[in-house]
């Protein structure tokens, strides 16, 4: 019974102490160094990621995010690299194969295939920006990402978004057989919150509870899936879907696992309820920028540049910000919701800020 009033106990704490911001507010476009070694221990297995540095960035996306800022001083294209990195490691040690060797296969395969890391990152570096130790936000950046690899391999299924190219690569299901990779994500989904549960060190209970909280809201009913959802009932039937419905998918389909990456370094960080705020605010902010440049390559660039299937939103008929503003109006949004997100960072240590600001930078610019 004694550890059960701990939990009860720890838990009503977390929910006092970090309870959400509002959610984002309606848009007023509308009418105007390296991290120290990382606890879990590393087992190198037959799939090894996939994709350096040149499959997160390229050079002039390092310039755009750095040069803007003009924090010339603080090197990008290395903290990215060196983070990336870190984090495909940390992820190639976590998931290993065991039988039945098909489910963890498939489990890696979509984990390890590459991508820009963005969610891990944004973890460790808001846990730096409030003065906490990365590594102790290492276990919640890794399991942003196993559920964001989740959302990728459903997403991509026949009775969804119907898709057979990510990352450059076939997806999950056309590799494995859509019974397979429906059960990866599961698994990819269930062992994220174990892997916060049992990796997590020397941080309080009421933190990693938190944390916990955080990213189960950010994947159910009220947020991923809810996002996710509506975008299906309203794909080829959105003749009435205007921008604060599109925001309330974007929000909730992209934007929320976004907040809770960053969110969740803050609080492992041992951020205060007012800087947890601030930040949430942030990431709401680029949360919806991610998505509204999304909506933009999608009409702008090449299969072979994004990595998976170009042109898909038109062909589906789905709302999207480009079509809702132009393309013009689109990239107006998404530079304004950029400012107002680095706004958010003021109050904080510009030196320890400026991983956080780069990255705002990198999501509004990026060209896949």
């Amino acid at each position: 019974m004694g550890s059960m009033n701990l939990v009860d106990t720890c838990a009503a704490n977390s929910a006092a102490i970090f309870r959400p911001a509002p959610p984002i507010l309606r848009s007023a476009f509308v009418g105007a160094a390296r991290l120290p070694p990382c606890p879990i221990r590393l087992k190198k297995t037959s799939i090894a990621h996939s994709g350096g540095v040149a499959a997160i960035l390229t050079e002039e996306d390092v310039k755009l995010a750095a040069g803007k800022e003009g924090r010339r001083e603080f090197d990008f294209g290395r903290y990215v690299a060196e983070k990336a990195e870190f984090v495909n490691g940390a992820l190639d040690g976590a998931v290993v194969m065991r039988q039945p060797a098909v489910i963890h296969e498939a489990m890696r395969y979509s984990l390890l295939a590459g991508g820009k890391r963005i969610r891990p990152m944004l973890c460790i570096a808001a846990c730096e920006i409030v003065g906490g130790d990365p590594s102790a936000a290492v276990p919640a950046a890794c399991a942003a990402e196993m559920i964001h690899t989740m959302s990728l391999i459903h997403d991509d299924l026949p009775c969804m978004d119907n898709d057979d190219l990510r990352r450059g690569k076939p997806t999950s299901h056309k590799m494995f057989g859509e019974n397979v990779a429906v059960l990866a994500g599961d698994s990819l989904l269930a062992f994220a919150f174990e892997f916060i549960a049992t990796g997590t060190k020397d941080v309080a209970p009421e933190r990693i509870i938190a944390c916990v909280d955080e990213l189960a809201k950010a994947v159910g009913g009220d947020g991923l899936v809810a996002g996710q959802v509506a975008d299906i009932k309203l794909t080829g039937n959105n003749a009435d879907v205007g921008l604060d419905m599109l925001e309330f998918i974007h929000i909730h389909k992209t934007a929320v696992l976004l907040e809770a990456s960053v969110v969740m370094g803050a609080i492992l960080g041992g951020g205060s309820p007012q800087q947890v705020d601030k930040l949430r605010i942030f990431a709401q902010k680029i949360g919806l920028l991610f998505q509204v440049v999304d909506d933009i390559l999608d009409v702008t660039m090449s299969s072979e540049e994004l990595g998976k299937t170009a042109g898909k939103d038109l062909a589906t008929d789905k709302t999207t910000y480009p079509k809702l503003l132009g393309v013009e109006g689109a990239r107006e949004f998404a530079n304004k919701l950029c400012e107002e997100a680095k706004e958010q960072l003021a109050e904080f240590d510009s030196d320890k800020a400026a991983p956080l600001a780069a990255l705002a930078e990198y999501i509004g610019r990026r060209q896949n």
